[in-house]
């Protein structure tokens, strides 16, 4: 089955998320958040390898058609106000991801757990977070929400996390303490 929609997760806490922000969707695939958050008028970056199913993007946001798991990381050097990764894993490029994030980075990430080999795909362990390992990867950053479950519909196991690489604060400025983030409601 295509989906077509966003991510609901995604939907949700896109709130975090400043006007005009630079956003990178990591592994868009056909698109369906990119296209989202370029008509929420954000600055949307996508990256595949599959050339085909992100040339209809094109008109929408920058595309990067680069294998993201074999050879140079195509996105040394960039950084974005928020990374949006759905549906996907590669632990090995998890540094590279988390150092895209600028100061008061937000990343939205959603992708599957342990459990869903015994209903599904992806099944191998390689594609699949064990249980709380998305918190274990977020270390560092402010980690505003998380999930680890099962999601029905559409059945399937999932973690999710909304996490912020806290600016440093800003000299001359009162401690406030740390910085609150507003909880995350559906948006349309």
């Amino acid at each position: 089955m295509l989906v077509t929609e966003a991510s609901a997760w995604v939907r949700r806490w896109a709130g975090l998320l400043k006007p005009g922000a630079r956003v990178l969707d990591l592994a868009c695939g056909s698109g369906r958040n990119l296209r989202w958050l370029a008509a929420q008028g954000l600055q949307v970056t996508g990256a595949d390898r599959d050339a085909a199913a992100v040339e209809p993007l094109k008109p929408l946001a920058e595309i990067i058609v680069a294998d993201l798991e074999e050879g140079p990381w195509p996105l040394s050097g960039r950084r974005f106000d928020a990374v949006v990764v759905a549906n996907y894993l590669w632990r090995p490029r998890w540094p590279e991801l988390l150092a895209l994030l600028g100061p008061g980075g937000v990343l939205l990430v959603e992708t599957f757990a342990h459990g869903q080999q015994f209903i599904g795909r992806p099944a191998r362990p390689e594609f699949l977070l064990q249980p709380g390992e998305l918190l274990g990867l977020c270390q560092g950053l402010h980690v505003v929400a998380f999930e680890d479950g099962f999601e029905d519909p559409p059945g399937r196991f999932v973690q999710r996390v909304a996490a912020v690489r806290e600016a440093p604060p800003t000299p001359g400025a009162a401690a406030t303490g740390q910085a609150r983030h507003g909880l995350g409601r559906p948006a349309s």
